[in-house]
């Protein structure tokens, strides 16, 4: 398994390990719903080290981007940062990536640590005219800090006026004597920031951080934290909510398709899903009674199997089971009625407003 740059400081802490796409990472520190708790009410810190950072550069990057992403890359200002899925021609999703838009011809790209190859070959086997793709993952350490007390935390620990940095927007600053990106997106919920440096330079930024946070009740969060807070807000996770047999229409990321900017790598399919619908839909649903809904479980309606759960658990904040699911769009209404079988037993659901959990 590859090894993040606070693998030690991992250990130090006593974390539960696993394997996560290839990665020995946190799941949890002390207890999963303490980590959740502490990011609803104060502060958490992940380690992300795990996700992939790629840049593209070269006067053709923009058309490039323009033609990968089904947002419009155009539109962004410079430091400014767009959630953008990346279709294939069928239009089911290779990956949904963060693209950070330095100016017209320099970009960073952050895709999934599952799918940080397959981007690269997917980006680079689409690539045209004067353009270069080169993958700075290997070198790049990467920590969110999560939190309502977040951004507190953090400008204790640095020169770069953090409340002008807006939602989705990035900046270079100084942490100490470390030059690094940081950015305001999140994964919870909650507001936040990210953290780029240079990869020798992780450890001693996360030191900093705790120190920081220490009167805040800052804690370190694993991947179990982050899965809860992520699907409260209704954040989708690759591999459980999308893949590459699902495209942005089916899962309610039509607000991230633009087609007015002209044709891009599957808007043909896309256009037709958005004129005509689709065969299924994602929604949320909340199950007041019995074990917590996961991943894969049946879905019924009408006494037969219409879906699978794609991502549930019993929610931390709310105190009730809740998940996410693909159903034919005639289930698709607040209010209806499902059943998710666990243990061979149905119990009941209803399809809810998401997200789940807003601050």
């Amino acid at each position: 398994m590859k090894q993040t740059p606070l693998r030690a400081v991992h250990e130090k802490l006593g974390a539960k390990m696993v394997d996560f796409a290839g990665w020995n990472m946190p799941v949890q520190y002390d207890s999963i719903i303490a980590e959740h708790n502490a990011v609803r009410n104060a502060c958490g810190i992940f380690d992300l080290s795990h996700m992939g950072e790629f840049w593209l550069n070269g006067p053709d990057a923009m058309v490039n981007l323009q033609c990968i992403c089904t947002q419009d890359i155009e539109k962004l200002s410079d430091r400014q940062i767009a959630y953008s899925p990346m279709c294939k021609p069928d239009g089911t999703i290779v990956d949904d990536i963060l693209v950070y838009r330095w100016d017209t011809s320099t970009f960073m790209l952050v895709v999934n640590a599952s799918n940080t190859q397959k981007d690269y070959d997917w980006i680079k086997s689409n690539l045209e005219g004067i353009v270069e793709l080169s993958d700075s993952s290997d070198r790049t350490g990467l920590i969110a800090i999560q939190g309502p007390k977040a951004e507190e935390v953090l400008q204790k620990i640095t020169n770069q006026r953090l409340k002008a940095i807006k939602f989705y927007w990035f900046t270079l600053a100084r942490i100490a004597d470390c030059e690094c990106v940081i950015s305001r997106t999140g994964y919870t919920g909650e507001d936040g920031f990210e953290i780029y440096c240079d990869i020798e330079n992780t450890e001693k930024i996360w030191e900093l951080l705790m120190e920081a946070g220490k009167d805040a009740g800052i804690k370190p969060a694993g991947l179990g934290a982050r899965d809860s807070l992520r699907l409260e807000a209704r954040l989708l996770l690759y591999g459980n909510d999308i893949d590459d047999t699902i495209t942005p229409m089916e899962a309610n990321l039509g607000w991230t398709v633009k087609f007015a900017k002209g044709p891009f790598i599957g808007s043909k399919v896309l256009k037709e899903q958005k004129d005509n619908g689709t065969s299924k839909t994602l929604v949320g649903f909340e199950m007041p009674k019995g074990p917590a809904p996961r991943h894969g479980y049946i879905v019924k309606a009408d006494g037969k199997e219409v879906g699978h759960v794609t991502s549930g658990l019993k929610s931390p904040t709310l105190g009730k089971n809740i998940g996410l699911t693909y159903v034919p769009p005639k289930y698709s209404e607040i209010g209806t009625k499902i059943q998710v079988v666990i243990r061979d037993k149905d119990y009941d659901a209803e399809i809810i407003e998401t997200p789940f959990y807003k601050r």
